[in-house]
């Protein structure tokens, strides 16, 4: 089957592409109009050096040594060095699929053609993409404005022999994969350094992850909610198109349709629909609106994001030989409140998917026991899967102060506000998988609970999936190692088994959960 292409510099770049050219389901290209395009700005480039008027980057200092001119022998060092200067990452690299994301994304920025880049140095980076040569960064040090200066001086120093990279499994000297390959180290050109190192690749290859991760995790909060909607007994009513149209948040619709679909046809809700209860706790009742408004925040971020990975951060910019300028695209502020705001959206999906799995423990629900078992006692059954949850969840609380609240001058004060975006990206990332975790759990007890109301029936999508965790998990009727059930649960969820098993039912019973907000909250 022929594989998708991609043209850097021309095609719009999407989430959702960035992860296929990522795993090599998408070939990269650069056209002939690209090239010409490159090589015109890289010519502006030398035409300034050559006629000598100051232009900050190409030959001035940097930052607060913007008014130190340098000459036109020095300029081609001045490039060299700024990559060796601001290497100054530090602790564990990030992984090798966030630094291929980041080669991607600059790629694709510097083949706009305004960076002044020379055609050999992109096609050395398009290199490393293709053949999973994948530099080695340290995830700290970036605070976000001035481009991602640390992160990305890493990500670059195997273009002139330094830093080391992951290739073929194992992580190597640049030098050494030189040996192995026959490459050389590049004679970076004025500008070339600055065009590397300016920008918010960092940033946004935490955001593309965001994005994946954090649906990923909406998606299956909506599907154990409402299993755990019928372990419980909950009502369906709170989920009527009839309430949402009187408030219609799209999120919101989006959900209650979602999950309203998911228990049709149960057999569980037919057999309590004329009891006494008049509603649930907001746990259930409120799904709609707690995971609508997550979902809302992840379209937010997914939208700006896109704009983010389509655009031109470095600087300066050239225009074109009469107008080269110096701003602030390199600034990680559009991006950072939308980090800390989807942050905090992941967070609330951990935090209220903890007070089901609370609420499944108290033994309030007709049928259900204490404790999710029988013979407690001698058996504390779920009881601490739920410290877990709450550990995770009071973890996640202590991340979410927005990162983007604060700033640190830096560069002798030339640098006097920065996003702090980075660190953003990286505490949503850690709060998202603190979430699946919680949902893990979530899952276990909901199942637990669903057991209980046999032999009725649910509808099929969840009498589908309670089938899937059964043949990880067995039902307990006394208590075990639960880390072991645990650890499976994570496994699921980050395997994304029970979207599988609802695809898998959507084309087999041409039952749908789609809506009419599903273009843009299930596809990125």
């Amino acid at each position: 089957m022929a594989l998708d292409t991609f043209k850097f510099g021309e095609d719009w770049l999407t989430v959702g592409k960035v992860l296929s050219i990522g795993k090599g389901g998408t070939t990269i290209v650069l056209s002939q109009s690209v090239e010409k395009r490159i090589e015109n700005s890289s010519q502006v480039v030398t035409s300034i050096v050559e006629k000598g008027h100051p232009v900050y980057g190409i030959n001035t200092g940097f930052g607060p040594l913007c008014t130190t001119k340098i000459s036109k022998e020095e300029t081609r060092i001045l490039q060299t060095n700024i990559l060796k200067s601001h290497s100054v990452g530090v602790g564990e690299p990030i992984s090798r699929e966030l630094a291929k994301i980041m080669l991607i994304l600059k790629a694709h920025s510097l083949a706009k053609g305004y960076s002044g880049i020379a055609l050999d140095t992109l096609e050395r980076i398009i290199w490393h993409i293709e053949n999973d040569a994948i530099p080695v960064v340290p995830s700290q040090g970036s605070v976000g404005a001035s481009g991602d200066l640390a992160p990305l001086s890493h990500l670059f120093l195997p273009l002139i022999g330094l830093g080391k990279v992951d290739y073929q499994g194992k992580i190597i000297p640049t030098q050494t994969l030189f040996e192995k390959t026959g490459l050389a180290s590049l004679n970076l050109g004025p500008k070339e350094g600055l065009a590397l190192i300016n920008g918010t690749q960092f940033i946004a290859a935490h955001a593309v992850k965001v994005v994946e991760k954090l649906h990923s995790v909406l998606s299956q909060a909506d599907i154990i909610g409402a299993m755990m909607i019928e372990g419980l007994q909950g009502s369906v009513k709170p989920f009527y198109k009839e309430l949402h149209e009187l408030r219609p948040f799209k999120g919101n619709i989006h959900v209650a349709r979602r999950v309203k679909r998911l228990l049709k046809g149960s057999e569980i809700m037919e057999d309590h629909i004329d009891c006494d209860r008049v509603q649930d706790p907001y746990s259930l009742r409120c799904i709609p609106q707690v995971h609508g408004a997550s979902r809302n925040a992840w379209l937010h971020l997914k939208e700006l994001l896109e704009t983010e990975l389509n655009s031109v951060t470095d600087n300066p910019v050239i225009i074109d030989e009469e107008l080269t300028i110096s701003g602030g695209n390199f600034h990680g502020q559009p991006l950072a409140l939308a980090l800390d705001y989807a942050c905090l959206a992941a967070s609330e999906v951990g935090n209220i998917s903890d007070r089901r799995i609370y609420l499944a423990l108290e033994g309030n629900s007709p049928g259900v026991p204490k404790l999710l078992m029988k013979d407690t006692g001698i058996n504390s059954g779920y009881m601490i899967l739920q410290y877990t949850s709450a550990a995770l969840a009071s973890e996640n609380k202590g991340m979410c102060f927005p990162s983007s609240a604060d700033s640190i001058p830096t560069s002798l004060g030339q640098e006097d506000h920065v996003s702090m975006g980075s660190i953003g990206g990286r505490k949503a990332l850690r709060v998202i998988e603190n979430v699946e975790k919680i949902l893990a759990i979530e899952l276990l007890t909901a199942a637990q609970a669903f057991e209980y109301r046999k032999p009725l029936k649910s509808g099929i999508f969840l009498d589908e999936i309670h089938k899937a965790v059964r043949k990880r998990v067995p039902f307990a009727e006394k208590d075990r190692v639960f880390s072991d059930d645990i650890e499976k649960g994570i496994e699921m969820i980050q395997n994304k088994t029970i979207i599988s098993v609802i695809e898998k039912v959507e084309k087999n019973t041409n039952i749908s959960l789609k809506t009419k907000y599903s273009a843009e909250f299930e596809s990125y």
